[in-house]
């Protein structure tokens, strides 16, 4: 880590980060979003949402380290706190090759032995046959208006490894605004509703799609990238077999 100390003060505006340190070390973190549940009972302050952090709370904690997101947190934010005098590390991370290899960044640059979970999220997914898509499905990430996956995505990434092609994998959007009687005429085989962003149920989504089986997969699953890959593909191919 040349020409960086370990931090001993962490803010994470990120979930899926604040969990993977969280799982190594809690007590580097003393800041985390609205939207950072795991691991439960997490004792931190809370800074608002991914979108929306109160800098000015954030720079008040006096971080070493805030961690970040190219795609969940807003440019404009994290020059605010580059402003403030803080120093943010800002992931991208549109695949699984990326994830394994950013979080093992992350983790480095907060002082952190590699984790066992991280080889064992390694050794899931790459331990799966490679196979080609047997289904095409829609995956919606909203709904009024609706928002699905398109091109680019980790989450796209990650069903096409178990068998999944989304429909829209190659559209121009990475979150393209499809109108429902487009996606009626789309000639999908499923759709796949996550309960995050947008909180999908039995009794919220699937009703839009009767002529379609519906995959109720988990968020955490499908689009964190952290300890939840260990067991990701077990859980969302449970999921999407259950729907066939």
């Amino acid at each position: 880590m040349t020409g960086h100390s370990s931090p001993r003060r962490v803010v994470s505006l990120v979930p899926s980060l604040t969990e993977s340190v969280a799982a190594s070390a809690p007590e580097l973190l003393v800041g985390a979003t609205d939207w950072c549940s795991h691991p439960e009972g997490l004792d931190v302050v809370r800074v608002g949402g991914t979108k929306n952090p109160d800098t000015a709370r954030i720079a008040a904690l006096a971080p070493d380290l805030v961690l970040a997101n190219e795609e969940e947190n807003r440019p404009q934010d994290l020059d605010a706190l580059r402003a403030a005098g803080l120093d943010v590390l800002v992931t991208e991370i549109r695949t699984l090759d990326q994830a394994l290899s950013e979080l093992d960044r992350v983790l480095t640059r907060c002082g952190l032995p590699r984790p066992d979970w991280l080889d064992a999220a390694g050794d899931a997914w790459r331990g799966l046959p490679s196979r080609a898509a047997e289904l095409t499905a829609i995956v919606p990430i909203w709904r009024r208006p609706w928002m699905v996956l398109g091109r680019d995505t980790f989450a796209g990434d990650l069903l096409a490894r178990i068998g999944v092609r989304q429909l829209y994998a190659e559209h121009a959007e990475r979150y393209p605004r499809i109108p429902l009687p487009e996606l009626a005429a789309s000639g999908a085989d499923l759709v796949v509703l996550p309960d995050e962003p947008y909180r999908f149920t039995a009794d919220d989504g699937p009703e839009a799609f009767p002529w379609l089986p519906a995959a109720l997969v988990s968020g955490r699953h499908l689009t964190w990238y952290g300890p939840s890959l260990a067991t990701a593909p077990e859980v969302l191919s449970a999921a999407l077999g259950a729907a066939r």
